[in-house]
């Protein structure tokens, strides 16, 4: 089967024939995509409002941004400031709901493909702030904050719309954003810093962060007991990762001085007694299999008792440029709101 990272990023004769068979609907869906937008903005379509302060988040591409994280550390910024987060999400199949309810706890979690719905819902169950996750593209619904997510390593893709490429509109899209958000997970500082140069050019210069997603611990999956990072120096770990770039998954785990095998899953997959059944018996023949959080949510009720539990990693956002302007902009959004929702 064709994955996408092979389809979107190999430069062989192969790829490139793939990808240049899917140019016209690619061109299509370009056109599509431009052609929403200015509807839009010229008023044939309208946007709705809701009675919260709101924060979009999403990207330009499709899949490995860090949305999830980035969503949920605003979400928690929120909560340490004393105002009740409602986190908004399209929803697929619960895992990323799940992963918001966990990683914060106060927020009121909403999986509504509508989500102006959604917003309304959160509202009505006593959200003073909504964080939308994955709205970059809805421009259906007002917001106060709009910060898109540039991943340093779709540098490697090709510049291509969906499906011969990764994006879901062209780069200028960054001039709809208030604030960018440059994310980095297996490049180095530099890498994200030349990133960053680029799309405060294109966006004629809004204003840009850099973050690095990385994993800084792991817990088992049942017990929920830490366990030190040190423990992976030296052993054999199994990485088994349905998430949309699970080889970034793996290369994280090795930077502990694990050698890393991985078992590469679709993301959103859904686990069935077959896949428990393989992790098992390949568990048994590695030291570790370390797991997302993001499927984590899923086998905590599925994992058998009687074999040896998973590591969960924890991927942490470490603000390397540009936090206190975020900050900034997230107090703004709630100036004044302190008496709004329940």
């Amino acid at each position: 089967m064709l994955t996408p990272i092979w389809l979107w990023s190999d430069r062989s004769i192969s790829a490139r024939l793939a990808r240049f068979s899917l140019l016209p609907p690619s061109i299509l869906y370009r056109i599509g995509m431009a052609m929403r937008t200015r509807a839009y903005r010229i008023g044939l379509l309208r946007q709705a409002d809701v009675p919260l302060p709101v924060v979009a988040v999403g990207n330009l591409t499709v899949g490995g941004s860090g949305k999830t994280p980035i969503c949920n550390w605003i979400a928690r910024y929120f909560a340490d400031q004393g105002f009740q987060p409602g986190i908004v999400l399209r929803g697929y199949g619960g895992d990323e709901a799940k992963v918001h309810r966990r990683l914060c706890e106060s927020a009121i979690v909403i999986e509504n493909p509508d989500r102006v719905a959604g917003a309304r819902e959160a509202a009505g169950n006593g959200a003073q702030v909504i964080v939308l996750d994955d709205a970059f593209q809805r421009l259906d619904i007002v917001r106060d904050l709009n910060i898109a997510l540039v991943s340093t390593e779709s540098g490697r893709a090709v510049r291509w719309t969906l499906p011969a490429g990764p994006w879901r509109e062209g780069i200028k899209a960054l001039r709809r954003a208030d604030l960018i958000v440059v994310t980095r997970k297996r490049a180095d500082l530099r890498s994200a810093e030349r990133m960053a140069d680029r799309v405060a050019r294109i966006s004629r210069n809004r204003p840009v962060a850099i973050a690095r997603l990385g994993v800084t611990g792991f817990t088992e999956l049942l017990s929920g007991d830490g366990v030190p990072v040190e423990s992976l120096n030296g052993s054999r770990v199994l990485a088994a990762a349905g998430i949309a770039d699970p080889y970034t998954f793996a290369s994280q785990c090795s930077e502990f001085g694990a050698r890393v095998r991985l078992l590469p899953l679709e993301d959103h997959h859904e686990f069935t007694d077959k896949d428990m059944d393989r992790m098992v018996q390949a568990g048994r023949r590695v030291d570790y299999v370390v797991v997302t959080e993001k499927d984590a949510v899923k086998l905590r009720a599925m994992w058998p008792g009687d074999a040896p539990e998973p590591l969960v990693a924890s991927l942490d956002v470490d603000w390397e440029v540009g936090q206190t302007e975020l900050e900034m902009a997230l107090d703004a959004v709630v100036v004044g709101a302190d008496d709004l929702g329940a």
